[in-house]
């Protein structure tokens, strides 16, 4: 009887600290995979071309942590913008793709988003995590898709 109360009590505490569950069930698809190995890289150098970790350029990363998680994804900004399903902002999920336009027309910058407001990407400081209500992303936030 004490075993079975024991292993009770463990689940429900794993349950409710997040280690069983919903959380579980998040972590396997391939963006919230992607968004998890994303973070073993902040501080990463930006590159200019970049898809490794000696250095990344936005989409190199995004690509790079997709491809990590099992899932190959187009090379650039714009051809990741043509794939997977479009994502309201209130709707987003952890390794949903955010989209941005940094300069001239349409899409060129690309991110993970992260959960609470926030994204991982590899801008002119490297790769970090910054938020969606960031006074620079805010305005040039175009989208997400869930690829």
């Amino acid at each position: 009887m004490k075993k079975i109360l024991l292993a009770s009590i463990l689940t429900m505490t794993l349950l409710f600290s997040g280690l069983i569950g919903n959380s579980k069930v998040e972590a396997t698809s391939h963006g919230a995979k992607a968004a998890n190995i994303g973070h073993k890289y902040i501080g990463t150098p930006y590159k200019y071309g970049g898809t490794t970790p000696k250095g990344f350029d936005c989409s190199g990363f995004v690509g790079y942590s997709f491809k990590k998680a099992g899932k190959s994804i187009p090379r650039t900004s714009r051809d990741i913008y043509k794939k997977g399903k479009s994502v309201s902002k209130k709707n987003l999920k952890k390794g949903d793709v955010l989209f941005f336009n940094t300069y001239g027309k349409g899409v060129s910058h690309v991110a993970i988003y992260v959960g609470k407001g926030k994204f991982i990407h590899s801008a002119s400081r490297g790769v970090k995590v910054d938020t969606l209500s960031n006074s620079y992303w805010k305005p040039r936030y175009i989208g997400a898709k869930r690829i």
